[in-house]
């Protein structure tokens, strides 16, 4: 996306720079000719240009936003995640009465469908490396899929207002490898 923003960014420049560069006294003695430049500006460039970035970033976002949608499968992990004032709690389906707090355990290279609900306030389940954004509202279930490529430690974050102290409101993903997922699961929650 960096490289795409740099290239349309890099192409706006230079067409802002053609249309303040002084035309010489033979081109604008034609008069036709600038009405057909009016129109390659304002056609090609204004409208052109702009529904052709648009559908690209379109067709980009749904193919990247296919792949964070729930989907039943064997390979899918799900878990719940409860937000309190001051606390994330996560529970996990494939080890009942297992239960941590501030760390939610995964594992890494396959799909994690989180349920996220609150107890209280509306809150925000966040981790910008693995999903995007999603609230967690009082008496709802909302779920988002999140995927780590590689075990390691993730940070997260609640993005939303609520209440004193919300900025420090945070917790961390952990993905396992397999040997270490397995080992989690076998673990006993006291």
């Amino acid at each position: 996306m960096l490289a795409g923003a740099a290239l349309v960014l890099t192409l706006v420049i230079v067409l802002v720079s053609l249309s303040f560069r002084r035309r010489d006294s033979a081109g604008s003695a034609a008069g036709g000719d600038d009405a057909w430049q009016v129109r390659v500006w304002i056609i090609g460039l204004g409208l052109a240009f702009p529904m052709t970035v648009l559908a690209a970033l379109l067709a980009y976002g749904l193919i990247v936003g296919e792949r964070l949608l729930p989907r039943e499968g064997d390979d899918v992990a799900r878990v719940g995640a409860e937000a309190r004032l001051s606390a994330w709690t996560f529970t996990y389906e494939d080890a009942p009465g297992h239960r941590t707090d501030g760390i939610l355990h995964i594992p890494a290279g396959r799909p994690v469908d989180v349920a996220i609900t609150t107890a209280d306030v509306i809150h925000s389940f966040w981790v910008p490396r693995l999903a995007g954004k999603l609230d967690a509202i009082p008496g709802r279930v909302n779920v988002l899929r999140i995927e780590a490529d590689a075990p390691g430690r993730y940070e997260g974050v609640s993005a939303e207002f609520s209440g004193v102290g919300y900025d420090g409101f945070t917790f961390t993903v952990t993905a396992h490898d397999p040997a270490g997922w397995d080992a989690f699961l076998r673990d006993d929650p006291e």
